[in-house]
């Protein structure tokens, strides 16, 4: 086994580096204020549609005390595994339904991967670069993005880098306990995700393995018994797959029967999704999509990852066994995958951020020539003043209203934050990059405080959920129209709700009821013999699709479409 130790680095001195005890102490604060801005999303409304659609199957889950069944909008759904629904539903039952309870576990999952991250660092390259990968991970755009809008990468975050760690553990001595824990984790990102969830795990483990030619280790039994503790850890999910579709065959699902939840998940909504042959289909893949999607999703660090990757090959390309490659060879494999399938999402490369953190921070940790560190420190500055002057011209476009005193006071703070660090002379060349720490906090104060609460006001199926739960004290039913979106209506409204699937007028419930739908299809449907009474109108634009004619004040009315209330009778 490769021996760790050696790779780990005196602390710095002041030749050249800050003084340890100081510097750790600024490192802990900076960790401190990044896990506080990591849980400024947690009040925004949740983004649809797929957020939306998350927290309304989990809301199914908890409300009907249904652990084993994933509906939505009335149907039964297969997509996604059951593990983000069963961690969220548990979340419902203990706080109740919220946008907050919805995103907390996403919060401390991406917690936990930055727990994970430090402890695996710290085991390769010592305790300051650990803190620093930890500091680094928390601050990435993408991150913070991820712990507003949830999804599943941060549960899968947190879950593969906990499993490369413990695997990481078992190549030693005492093996088996870890062992287990690896396969646990391993097995509830598979149960996230699919199998392809494996991949980072696999290509960390056994790419450094391989590439150190560590043999009797590649072929060792442990691997056969961690492959079998996952397949028994991942039973639950296959139960209720099969369950609530292969003892079902009447059940359409993709507009067709006969369909296997197993088949689905071990094949079709992994390999179906790479060749883009399955049932869920997307455009064909660009092979440089994940290049350039790093430039934005990790900023303000994306320049230093790419610099700290040529280095890393340019210092042990020719002598590999002096190296560790479970980072590199864990992210360059899942990078692999991801840019030669056929179906590209932006964060889908979130995932292998940990291991992005730690090779940064490896590098600017050993960081010491001269023109390096200045050429690395103007490169910094650089980027965070576009940062910066970014939200500038969003505010001066954009323009949100109702700014919370809150929102003011801490970007305040964190204007403040930057000129200490700027005055200080404790930090020696690691002062930019906590100056880039400052800039990532102002940035995201400001969107999650300011732009995106403003954003969300034209998500119309949450506005109408908040303004129908005010305005319905006879608590009429709630037909909803828009099928494939509205999961915001869904998610939040308190009434029994009602979905008009195409011929399932027999379906809806008696009159009276409020009607919900755009305002195009409401003007032409009429039930025979009912009247219509308009009750709201709410602006609508679809707001994961952004455009700079609807970011623009100027230009926006022009891009709004609008959906309504009416009530039948």
């Amino acid at each position: 086994m490769f021996n760790t130790t050696s790779m780990t680095l005196p602390d710095p001195q002041p030749n050249g580096n800050p003084p340890s005890e100081q510097h750790t102490k600024w490192l802990y604060l900076f960790i401190g204020i990044a896990v506080v801005i990591n849980f400024t999303g947690l009040f925004v409304p949740v983004m649809g549609p797929d957020g939306a659609l998350y927290g309304s199957i989990a809301k199914n889950m908890a409300l009907h005390n249904n652990f084993a069944d994933l509906f939505a909008q009335g149907k039964d759904w297969l997509d996604k595994p059951h593990f983000p629904f069963w961690i969220t539903a548990v979340f419902f039952r203990l706080f109740g339904v919220a946008a907050w309870s919805y995103k907390l576990p996403g919060v401390l999952f991406i917690l936990l991967a930055a727990f994970y991250t430090y402890k695996f660092a710290k085991e390769l390259y010592g305790k300051q670069v650990g803190l620093w990968a930890a500091l680094i991970l928390l601050t990435a755009q993408h991150i913070l993005i991820c712990t507003m809008d949830v999804r599943a990468e941060p549960y899968l975050t947190g879950l593969i880098i906990a499993s490369v760690y413990h695997f990481y553990k078992a190549l030693g001595r005492k093996w088996f306990l870890h062992l287990i824990v690896a396969s646990l984790f391993a097995a509830c990102a598979v149960m996230t995700k699919g199998i392809f969830a494996l991949i980072p795990i696999a290509g960390a483990i056994g790419g450094d393995l391989l590439i150190r030619k560590d043999w009797k280790m590649v072929f060792n039994f442990r691997w056969l018994l961690a492959l079998i503790l996952v397949l028994f850890f991942i039973l639950p999910e296959l139960y209720t797959l099969y369950t609530q579709f292969d003892l079902h065959p009447e059940k359409v699902v993709f507009g067709h029967q006969h369909t296997s939840g197993i088949r689905f998940f071990f094949w079709d909504s992994q390999f179906g999704r790479f060749f883009n042959n399955g049932p869920i289909k997307k455009a064909n893949g660009d092979p440089t999509f994940f290049l350039h999607t790093i430039l934005w999703a990790y900023l303000p660090w994306s320049l230093l990852f790419y610099t700290a990757l040529y280095q890393f090959f340019r210092r042990n390309f020719k002598l590999p066994k002096a190296a560790e490659w479970f980072c590199v060879s864990g992210l360059l494999l899942t990078l692999l995958i991801f840019s030669v399938s056929k179906f590209q999402l932006p964060f889908y490369i979130v995932i292998v951020f940990p291991f992005f953190s730690i090779l940064s921070a490896q590098y600017l940790w050993n960081l010491k020539l001269e023109s390096s560190v200045k050429a690395i420190r103007i490169t910094q500055l650089i980027v965070c003043s576009l940062m910066v002057l970014l939200v500038f011209a969003l505010h001066y476009f954009f323009r949100p209203q109702n700014i919370p005193v809150l929102c003011w006071l801490l970007m305040v703070l964190a204007v403040v934050l930057f000129a200490v660090v700027t005055k200080t002379g404790v930090n020696g060349r690691f002062r930019v990059f906590f100056q880039c720490c400052t800039v990532v906090f102002f940035v995201n104060i400001y969107f999650n405080l300011a732009y995106y609460p403003a954003l969300l006001k034209y998500q119309a199926d949450s506005e109408a959920a908040f303004w129908i739960n005010a305005h319905n004290p006879e608590h009429l039913p709630v037909v909803q129209t828009r099928i494939g979106f509205g999961y915001g209506l869904d998610f939040y409204a308190d009434a029994p709700l009602y979905f008009l699937h195409p011929g399932g007028e027999k379906l809806l419930p008696p009159k009276p009821y409020i009607l919900y739908g755009e305002k195009e299809f409401i003007d032409q449907y009429i039930p025979g013999g009912a009247a219509l009474k308009p009750l709201q109108t709410f602006d609508s634009y679809r707001i994961s699709r952004l455009k700079g004619k609807f970011l623009n004040h100027a230009t926006r009315k022009e891009t709004l479409s609008q959906t309504e209330f009416v009530l039948i009778r």
